[in-house]
């Protein structure tokens, strides 16, 4: 179970969380989001093959540990950019011995609201 900051047990698995936290290529992708990057500024950062990156970009997005936001370009060529989506993990086994997961989000500012709302109609297009 994923607590999220509106009370809804939606989302992804404690596994899928789980092995995103355990993947090096993951945790790397984590570390070097100090700020909000491209795929390709991850990649000059990190030394991961670019489908890989995809792949692991992907996974991280899907256990929403990264959030992937929409830069709005005046030239109509919009760039996705990731951002890490957490502040804190936890782990901690729930009253029927299950592994439960926590994780602690970030207060979002209302220009990164727009941009998950942006990034949400562009996935449904």
């Amino acid at each position: 179970m994923v607590r999220n900051p509106f009370g809804s047990e939606d989302g992804p698995s404690t596994a899928d969380i789980c092995a995103a936290l355990d993947d090096p290529d993951c945790r790397e992708i984590i570390t070097a989001l100090d700020e909000p990057l491209t795929a390709s500024e991850i990649q000059s950062r990190c030394e991961i093959p670019q489908s890989t990156l995809y792949r692991k970009l992907e996974q991280l997005t899907d256990a929403t540990l990264l959030e992937e936001t929409t830069e709005i370009r005046r030239d109509g060529h919009h760039a996705s950019k990731y951002i890490v989506a957490f502040d804190e993990v936890r782990i901690s086994l729930g009253p029927d011995h299950e592994l439960e997961v926590a994780l602690d989000r970030p207060a979002r500012t209302a220009d990164e609201r727009r941009a998950e709302l942006w990034s949400e109609v562009r996935r449904e297009t």
